[in-house]
């Protein structure tokens, strides 16, 4: 079963923003988007499958993730959405943006990277395949505080990502990762989206080859690229003012 958390803003024409997380994160990833931005819109955030409280979960590819969404959104009778995504959320979100074009209004890729072939090259697809069993070669803690720490800059962040780690053994957590990147190099895709598009990026993501392809998905496609000083991975829980300052605006000129 997927689990998801839904604050019905009081105007029935207000928009609906979908917050949708990382890998090894969960919904609470958005502790500080939430309050935020209800406020003023419908607010959905949810555990991806094989994650949190989304678990276990069999048969996960991005397509039955975007087709749960899609539930989601049926049961709530909710028509459209703003779509948030970060880190591997963000190829959630493209995928439902593929299958269901006539749902998605916006697209915030937060931390994330592009669908498209173009992008990433031999070299790049081989590590991918790599990491469930290098993953393996690391003691459980040394894992999760490595994870942890790659993915924030601040002491509340790491603190939140090492509780959102904690309810998953070591075979789950490598399992998770090879299921999750195996499957980003299978449903890869090129893409065309018509609808406003905002790539969020820290200015100390160091993870992986983020920000390279970050600035090549701007090259590509004219996206505008916002930086959040002082903020790594999770650049919505390292610096989440500016992060929602810059949101809104993003949101206002829709």
């Amino acid at each position: 079963m997927v689990h998801y958390w839904i604050d019905r803003h009081s105007d029935p024409r207000s928009k609906c923003l979908v917050f949708t997380h990382g890998l090894t994160a969960d919904h609470r990833i958005f502790g500080r988007q939430v309050p935020y931005f209800k406020e003023d819109y419908t607010v959905i955030t949810w555990d991806v499958p094989l994650h949190g409280l989304s678990r276990p979960y069999t048969d996960f590819s991005f397509n039955n993730a975007a087709r749960d969404l899609n539930e989601i959104l049926i049961q709530e009778g909710i028509h459209e959405v703003v779509l948030i995504g970060q880190s591997l959320g963000g190829y959630v979100c493209q995928q439902f943006a593929v299958d269901f074009p006539e749902k998605a209004i916006a697209f915030v890729g937060v931390d994330t990277t592009p669908f498209g072939l173009s992008y990433y090259s031999r070299s790049d697809r081989f590590w991918l395949r790599q990491v469930e069993w290098m993953s393996r070669c690391y003691p459980h803690h040394t894992l999760v505080k490595a994870i942890a720490k790659g993915c924030t800059r601040t002491p509340e962040a790491y603190a939140n990502m090492i509780t959102m780690l904690a309810p998953y053994s070591k075979a789950e957590l490598c399992r998770l990762m090879g299921i999750a990147y195996s499957g980003f190099l299978k449903e890869n895709k090129e893409t065309d989206f018509h609808f406003p598009v905002l790539l969020i990026l820290g200015e100390f993501d160091n993870f992986g080859k983020v920000s390279q392809y970050n600035q090549e998905w701007v090259k590509k496609t004219g996206y505008p690229l916002q930086i959040i000083p002082a903020a790594a991975h999770n650049s919505n829980e390292d610096n989440p003012e500016f992060f929602n300052a810059r949101m809104d605006e993003f949101l206002d000129s829709l």
